[in-house]
């Protein structure tokens, strides 16, 4: 007999409100829908009523974990409108920034599969290493969720000796988190046994799906807007591009975990590397164009598409996250499978419903 099994838009396991009708049949899924805007806040016509030094305090808003990459990507857009060249160490720290906002990011999902898995003592372990990066980025920026370190034309706040030795100081116990989460992702390990097997996409169907990020990457597919684009100081740094060839939840789990250690070797490198200099660039007026932006924010690519008319303002402003890119995927990822994993499944893409809602 089929039956409607609705999840949401406010239920104890979603973080952020959705709403998710699952029809189930012999106990298992045979279709999904997932309606979304119940956090719509209007942010991209609010942007077309600010400066665009105005939309970057905006722009930070839109999601909560991560932040910094939205004023990012904000900001490398509209400094190709204003055609503003960048110094060089400015871009070094937006990129340390951005990097410790993806360990910050993963170890926060890490965690949480570890609180749906019911294992307290996994759960606890990573937020106690999530802690450190967040205490990291406090001691550089003064804030621990919106930092508001980018700026157009470079970053508001330069990178001092005293936090610089306290991230190399902290790398190695961040390394040693890593390791242990990705021991227990092994498909033997503690989590990983409970999620090997759930929610297989294989990648050709991901790619269909539209997914970005760690979702197409644990389906087996090459892709990071990093590599692609070499945007900010990621020319200057070498890192390997994380793949999982399995497509379940596992395999999209592992890719965050072993990614924590990628991001560890680019900000070494980058803090060994770090050129003197000035951390802002010449500002100028807009020109009256287009362009789109693209970043890799922790759940994948993130696009900003803004339009001048040559004021201060912009015309339009279009903002595509990756949960937007990613939902659809849970449509083929659930079918088929226990009610019971529907949970585990849809926490796997990493789902923010405030930055895709906007």
């Amino acid at each position: 007999m089929s039956e409607t099994i609705t999840i949401g838009p406010y239920h104890p396991f979603l973080l952020e409100p959705e709403l998710v009708d699952l029809q189930v049949e012999d106990g298992k899924i045979t279709d999904v829908k997932i309606t979304l805007g119940y956090v719509h806040r209007g942010i991209e016509q609010l942007l077309t009523t600010k400066t665009y030094r105005q939309g970057v305090f905006l722009a930070e808003r839109i999601c909560g974990i991560c932040s910094n990459i939205h004023t990012l990507t904000f900001c490398q857009t509209v400094e190709k409108l204003m055609d503003i060249k960048v110094p060089d160490r400015a871009k070094y720290i937006r990129t340390i920034v951005v990097e410790l906002e993806r360990l910050h990011s993963h170890y926060l999902w890490l965690s949480l599969l570890a609180h749906a898995l019911d294992e307290p003592e996994y759960f606890l372990r990573v937020m106690k290493g999530r802690e450190i990066v967040m205490s990291l980025l406090e001691r550089i920026s003064g804030n621990r969720v919106n930092y508001a370190v980018n700026t157009i034309g470079g970053v508001r706040r330069d990178l001092a000796p005293e936090p610089i030795s306290s991230i190399k100081e902290s790398l190695s116990e961040l390394k040693a988190l890593s390791d242990f989460i990705i021991d227990a992702l092994d498909k033997k390990g503690v989590l990983g046994e409970k999620v090997a097997g759930l929610g297989v996409v294989a990648g050709e169907e991901a790619l269909k799906l539209g997914a970005v990020g760690p979702t197409l990457r644990g389906s087996g597919v090459e892709s990071d807007i990093r590599k692609e684009d070499m945007y900010a100081a990621y020319s200057k740094v070498n890192f390997n591009v994380i793949v999982e060839k399995d497509g379940d939840v596992r395999a999209r789990s592992m890719v965050r975990a072993r990614e924590t250690l990628e991001s560890i070797s680019i900000i070494e490198q980058l803090l060994a590397n770090l050129p003197n200099g000035s951390v802002m660039g010449e500002l100028r007026e807009p020109t009256t164009n287009e362009f789109i932006g693209r970043t890799e924010a922790p759940r994948g690519e993130l696009i900003y598409h803004i339009k001048s008319n040559g004021t201060s303002i912009p015309e339009r402003v279009k903002v595509r996250t990756p949960t937007f890119a990613n939902v659809y995927f849970l449509t083929k990822a659930l079918k088929g499978e226990k009610t019971e994993n529907a949970r585990p499944i849809i926490e796997s893409i990493d789902p923010c419903f405030a930055c895709t809602d906007r």
